[in-house]
């Protein structure tokens, strides 16, 4: 399997926060026992699903004549499971997988107008502004005080890119990865190439399958944040007994967590 499509090393942190307060901070890091805490992206530090689930109304309102809603979105899901594998995650492939459901249901002969709303869907999702779920900013800024923060997300290359532009929250990264999927050696490189074994790193996500089972398999702390929604292919059930998995009711919480997990 390939490597993260891209990787940003946050060099402009040093000039926004000065040399001193930057190499302060790396040495607080050497010495602490979670050198990295990982976070994810989507519905974690921003909203994500709602418009998958608004674009999924309106897919069903344009082929209510030809299907019933509770099969379409079935037919839709088995077509993103499929596609996975050729499209990745994210808009594009969804786009391409609704496409493909309009074809079937019709049986080839759904309209170019049809094809041509569902493209705008996908564009209209593509140009979306952002919305950061609340405690973003506030538990970002803090953390990257004191610990390396590494943004750990899938997904499209360019659309990721465009929505952590447009948070503003980039500069309080050490690094970013844009990762084709999130799979337990994914996290044990990352870490690695941040300067952490996995042992002293921990992710925190609102998908129990991509966040944080495979980072506990590994050996980091692993932290569930549930979410509005969640994509019935990234649910999973929860490793209760495992000790080094947490969960927290919002993001909010994350901070006191790893005060927590250093002071043990």
């Amino acid at each position: 399997m390939p490597f993260p499509l891209r990787i940003y090393i946050s060099h402009e942190v040093i000039q926004k926060r000065g040399r001193k307060a930057y190499a302060s901070a790396v040495l607080n890091v050497m010495t602490q026992k979670l050198q990295i805490i990982g976070l994810d992206a989507d519905d974690t530090l921003w909203q994500n699903e709602e418009f998958y689930r608004v674009t999924q109304a309106r897919f069903a309102e344009l082929l209510s004549d030809c299907c019933p809603e509770d099969d379409l979105q079935a037919r839709l899901l088995e077509a993103e499971r499929r596609n996975i594998g050729h499209y990745g995650f994210g808009i594009k492939g969804f786009m391409l997988s609704m496409i493909e459901t309009a074809l079937e249901v019709t049986e080839g002969k759904v309209s170019g107008a049809v094809i041509a709303e569902i493209l705008a869907a996908g564009q209209d999702m593509l140009q979306h502004p952002i919305t950061l779920l609340p405690h973003a900013e506030r538990v970002v800024r803090d953390l990257s005080q004191a610990h390396k923060l590494v943004l750990i997300t899938k997904g499209d290359l360019l659309d990721q890119e465009r929505k952590l532009a447009q948070s503003g929250l980039g500069d309080y990264f050490h690094g970013v990865e844009i990762v084709s999927d999130k799979r337990p050696e994914i996290y044990t490189r990352a870490f690695q190439r941040h300067g952490a074994a996995a042992d002293h790193a921990l992710m925190a996500g609102n998908s129990m399958k991509s966040d944080v089972i495979p980072a506990l398999e590994v050996g980091a702390f692993g932290v569930y944040i549930p979410s509005a929604y969640i994509w019935a292919l990234e649910a999973a059930e929860a490793p209760e007994t495992h000790s080094r998995y947490h969960r927290l009711p919002d993001l909010g919480g994350l901070p006191e967590l790893v005060a927590m997990i250093e002071n043990r």
